[in-house]
């Protein structure tokens, strides 16, 4: 059973993180592992997974960033450890922001930093820009969706990188 399913709803981008929360409390209560104390060893089980899972499904589908990587796993569009090849055009433009990074590793310098993160920030701004109009055109209608994917696939793995290249920002 998928997170979705298990909350009773649709396979979305944004679902309402309102019916999320009411769902999660609920499944809280209901599955609370308290309750079941004095049940057998094989019901007091059961429950214990099913609050693992409500726990696990309320992680994902609260947080943005792993409930686009859920769903486009849900959907096959990615799997794990997947070799991904990013197109030329932006590893090109990447090329250039990760000579920046090493030249600022060698030679500090305030006002490169403040370019090279701005550059970076430009970058994350326009690809979540594009991923968030393509994720509302799926969630308004997912039956008819399916060619939106290789651009959502590509934009997730484009985010991955940047994410990436954030990490190893200078801090100061």
């Amino acid at each position: 059973m998928n997170y979705f399913e298990f909350y009773e709803l649709p396979v979305q981008f944004n679902p309402d993180q309102n019916a999320i929360k009411t769902k999660f409390y609920a499944l809280s209560k209901k599955f609370h592992p308290d309750f079941y104390a004095n049940e057998s060893a094989a019901k007091q089980e059961e429950v214990l997974n099913l609050s693992t899972l409500n726990n696990k499904a309320y992680q994902t589908l609260s947080n943005a960033n792993k409930r686009l990587k859920y769903v486009l796993e849900l959907k096959g569009i990615i799997e794990t450890d997947e070799g991904y090849q990013l197109p030329q055009s932006f590893l090109m433009e990447m090329m250039d922001v990760n000579e920046a990074l090493m030249d600022l590793e060698f030679d500090p310098d305030a006002d490169k930093l403040i370019q090279v993160r701005n550059e970076v920030n430009t970058i994350e701004t326009t690809l979540e820009t594009e991923l968030k109009a393509l994720l509302y055109q799926f969630d308004q209608n997912p039956n008819d969706s399916t060619e939106l994917f290789p651009s959502i696939k590509d934009l997730f793995y484009r985010q991955k990188y940047i994410a990436r290249i954030r990490e190893r920002l200078p801090k100061s």
